[in-house]
């Protein structure tokens, strides 16, 4: 692709977010998500995932402890379900979970809106450190994101009613197909209980604490790490025209065995789409990749925008 990311903010309406309150709250989001939760700082964001037992994952999650109480950004059209799951395990622990989506203000910034923010791109280190506003140490979080493309980006946290970053608007469309471009998979309902963590590569990509305790599909998800060759992984890729998350995607070699899932998609500015497709490993030698049938629109696969992670 020619073009990048423009320059700019955009309201972030399809995320959403859990808030976690309470003595346990770290503590309890530790046992249940792949991150280690328990020391997280309030200079720090964490990426996970929820899992079934058998490893799946039904849930994806940008973490931060902005105050006392914890914060987890997943799509909007899934909060609902998993605010009902997670609620079902706090049992005698001191932790309350909310739906905060209508508290919270979600932005996304790119390119030089960074700078407009006083965020120093050149000091981002990926999804790891979540800095805070000029001024607004204990309201705004400002978590670095992957970026699109080579364009930095960022996603800022605040309470509703706090000021909006400065910066020219950007079409939400935009902003859903830097996200593919970044490699960064968000789950949504046509994908959930279809990967483990590293079908998506997020041991790559620091979603994945392999030295903390136990949650839910912890040893499936550490025995397809240690124990095993990944035969799975996401890529990037351009489609010839629309696809949609939760198509399968076959090669040239097969046209009725499926090699693979659309993860997400996004149009682009030129009227292709960016997909990220979970598939198997060998079927980037397959021959030609489609989505939906032999027939549908082409796929060509870009490389990854970050190094995988050697299989262990």
């Amino acid at each position: 692709m020619t073009f990048a990311l423009p320059n700019g903010v955009t309201t972030l309406s399809h995320l959403g977010v859990i808030r976690a309150e309470g003595a346990d709250a770290a503590a309890f989001l530790h046992g249940q998500l792949t991150q280690d939760f328990a020391l997280l700082k309030p200079t720090e964001a964490r990426l996970a995932a929820l899992c079934t037992a058998k490893g799946r994952m039904i849930a994806s999650f940008i973490g931060v402890r902005p105050r006392p109480e914890l914060v987890l950004v997943c799509s909007r059209d899934i909060l609902a379900a998993t605010l009902k799951r997670l609620s079902m395990y706090v049992l005698r622990a001191k932790v309350k979970l909310t739906d905060a989506t209508a508290s919270t203000a979600l932005f996304g910034l790119a390119g030089s809106a960074l700078g407009a923010n006083d965020i120093d791109a050149a000091s981002l280190p990926g999804l790891r450190i979540a800095r805070p506003a000029t001024g607004s140490e204990d309201d705004i979080s400002i978590v670095p994101l992957y970026p699109a493309d080579g364009v930095p980006r960022a996603l800022w946290i605040a309470p509703a009613g706090e000021p909006h970053p400065i910066g020219d608007n950007i079409d939400i469309a935009l902003w859903q197909w830097g996200e593919v471009r970044s490699g960064v998979a968000t789950l949504t309902t046509p994908v959930l209980d279809a990967f483990v963590p590293q079908m998506l590569n997020y041991e790559s990509i620091g979603g994945v604490n392999f030295k903390k305790g136990c949650y839910p599909g912890q040893e499936v998800v550490a025995r397809s790490q240690f124990r095993g060759t990944l035969k799975r992984r996401a890529y990037v890729t351009t489609a010839s025209a629309q696809v949609e998350a939760g198509q399968e995607v076959f090669a040239a070699a097969d046209a009725d065995q499926p090699v693979g899932t659309v993860v997400q998609a996004a149009p682009a500015p030129d009227g292709r789409w960016a997909a990220l497709v979970s598939m198997q490993i060998t079927a980037l030698d397959a021959g030609p990749l489609h989505a939906g049938g032999s027939g549908g629109p082409v796929l060509q696969v870009a490389p990854l925008p970050y190094p995988l992670l050697d299989d262990i």
